[in-house]
């Protein structure tokens, strides 16, 4: 754990720098496409205390001065497959943004949304020395979580505190300065495996990019999509992406639960191209332009050419109703919205005070998919789309730019982790097990 825990706040000291700079990159490497944004900062005096999110990790203003996109290669399942296309993609994406912006850019922030991950609660307490809390006393509480085993080649990815007491006073944000004898917190931990986050470290630095952090896809479009109401209440993202879903839960502003789905937009588009022995190129077409799960009796008389450029004029004049290609869209979306349910069950969010689903990502623009998903979830469900941020071009505002807009605000204004804190060298946690939704039960 403590080797983890410096080479997080290196990352974050790296991150600070570059912010100090005034200059830094975002990039999302999704397993469609690669996005990039140039943001540019205040400068120097950029940290300031504020009650918003982060309280302690400092903030700052921003505007986007250069981004670009391209499609993506060499991702699979949200994990970096083919190191060689992958930095291709990259670097094609960043160049372009470089060249917008008009400015080299040496560090960059990605998310990832891959990898397995999986969700735990701690909880700590300590007594406190001089009956008011400091910054040290928080380390100290921070230190004194248990950490579970979380198993071979794991990684904590975030360890967020989400509630902190004073003298069993709860739904403390911000504990400082409170007087009380004793001080205990409640920590959430995210961990995935290491090895997808060693692959892209390696492949940024084969970019020549130095990575100053990296942070969870579906807690980055939850940040970007999310209301204010939403986020303080209780609400799920679902960012349906190409490669894999992700999943976080939201509560009282904080993430408490995220996991992911290994299936995508990516799969829909290869059952297209398999049923209807098209290339994956058409498929994708057929999908963006045509596509939907709920179906009308007018789709039967709905005829849409294939096309294909194959050149053999009957196969490139082949059509099929728009009936048939929901059929064949609809069971493989059904099924990622079970895995998603399955995942909401067991993280207990029949227990939150608001049951919201936001669905962002490329895959939430299927036409009918907020019917099908209410339906198949129970819930409330809306079509989320990101906040608009300062010099994003609006081609760049849609819901399948949610992740890459929420790591922008993630850049700008992050929230507290363990790492922003000075840990006694000789209290590194030790050992527990709790999973976040028992805790959570149990806790709010």
């Amino acid at each position: 754990m403590k080797d983890i825990y410096q080479q997080q706040r290196a990352m974050r000291n790296m991150r600070q720098a570059a912010l100090q700079r005034g200059v830094i990159a975002v990039l999302d490497i999704g397993s469609s496409k690669v996005a990039c944004f140039v943001l540019q900062f205040d400068g120097p005096g950029i940290y300031r205390e504020t009650d918003g999110v982060g309280p302690m990790a400092g903030q700052s203003n921003f505007r986007v001065i250069g981004a670009a996109t391209t499609r993506s290669r060499g991702v699979r399942f949200g994990e970096i497959e083919t190191m060689a296309e992958t930095e291709r993609a990259i670097r094609t994406a960043v160049q372009a943004a470089q060249k917008l912006a008009g400015v080299r850019v040496d560090h960059a922030i990605a998310c990832i949304s891959g990898a397995r991950p999986a969700s735990y609660g701690l909880d700590g307490e300590i007594a406190l020395k001089n009956g008011k809390v400091g910054q040290g006393d928080v380390a100290q509480a921070l230190a004194s979580c248990e950490v579970p085993n979380f198993g071979r080649g794991r990684q904590v990815l975030h360890a967020q505190p989400v509630n902190f007491t004073v003298d069993g006073r709860s739904g403390l944000l911000d504990p400082r300065d409170h007087s009380g004898q004793t001080l205990g917190v409640d920590m959430h931990v995210l961990t995935v495996d290491g090895d997808a986050i060693d692959n892209l470290i390696h492949v940024i630095r084969r970019c020549d990019m130095e990575l100053a952090g990296v942070a969870s896809g579906s807690y980055m479009s939850a940040l970007s999509s999310l209301v204010e109401d939403e986020q303080e209440l209780g609400a799920a993202s679902i960012d349906m992406g190409g490669g894999a879903t992700g999943v976080s839960i939201f509560v009282r502003k904080h993430m408490i639960f995220a996991d992911a789905v290994p299936m995508g937009g990516d799969l829909v588009t290869q059952d297209i191209a398999k049923g209807l022995r098209v290339p994956m190129a058409v498929a994708e077409r057929l999908k963006t332009l045509n596509g939907g799960v709920e179906a009308t009796g007018r789709d039967d008389r709905d005829l849409i050419e294939l096309g294909g450029n194959t050149g053999d004029w009957e196969t490139d004049r082949r059509t099929v109703s728009r009936a048939d290609l929901i059929g064949i869209m609809r069971p493989r979306v059904e099924e990622i919205l079970e895995e998603v349910g399955a995942i909401l069950d067991a993280a207990g969010f029949d227990h939150m005070p608001s049951q919201q689903v936001v669905l962002t990502g490329g895959g939430s623009q299927i036409p009918g998919l907020d019917g099908l998903a209410a339906r198949m979830l129970g819930r409330n469900v809306r079509i989320g789309r990101p906040l608009r941020i300062h010099g994003l071009p609006h081609q760049l505002t849609g819901p399948n730019f949610a992740s890459t807009v929420g790591l922008a605000l993630f850049a700008a204004h992050p929230q507290d982790e363990w790492w922003d804190f000075e840990m006694p060298a000789e209290n590194y946690p030790a050992r527990s097990l709790r999973r976040a939704y028992r805790w959570f039960r149990n806790n709010w």
